[in-house]
């Protein structure tokens, strides 16, 4: 990890992870698409002081590391994104509008985790039990 945020007077390191599912678990994420969801981050960040550090995906979530300032809002950020993303995703890829039409891309709940504040386990668990209850 050796990226630090410094500022006159302060140094800070602090580092989450945050996965977003897609409502119903569904298998919609491939490659393109999350480059575009990780470009839609990408200009929205910087405005939170939020700095990414790895983005991942599978089918049905993305799994993304980040850097964040003591005053970055997160919740804000995080909602403000996935409003962005879902709206530009649905418009982007008709694909996706297939699955999803009259729903938000994202699942309404997130998990961020301070990063080594949870264990592996817990955060497979979360995923594995995200949408369970199919609308």
């Amino acid at each position: 990890m050796g990226k630090m945020d410094h500022n006159a007077h302060s140094v800070y390191l602090m580092y989450y992870h945050l996965i977003m599912v897609v409502k119903y678990r569904r298998k919609v994420i491939d490659d393109s698409i999350s480059e575009r969801a990780k470009e839609i981050w990408e200009r929205i960040a910087p405005d939170y002081g939020i700095t990414l550090e790895e983005w991942n995906h599978d089918v049905d979530h993305v799994h993304v590391m980040f850097r964040a300032q003591p005053k970055s809002e997160l919740s804000k950020f995080i909602n403000a994104y996935k409003s962005a993303s879902s709206r530009l995703l649905k418009k982007e890829y008709p694909q996706i509008r297939e699955r999803l039409w009259k729903e938000a891309f994202w699942s309404q709940s997130f998990c961020l985790l301070t990063a080594g504040g949870a264990p592996i386990d817990v955060i497979c668990n979360y995923i594995e039990t995200q949408g369970e209850k199919k609308g």
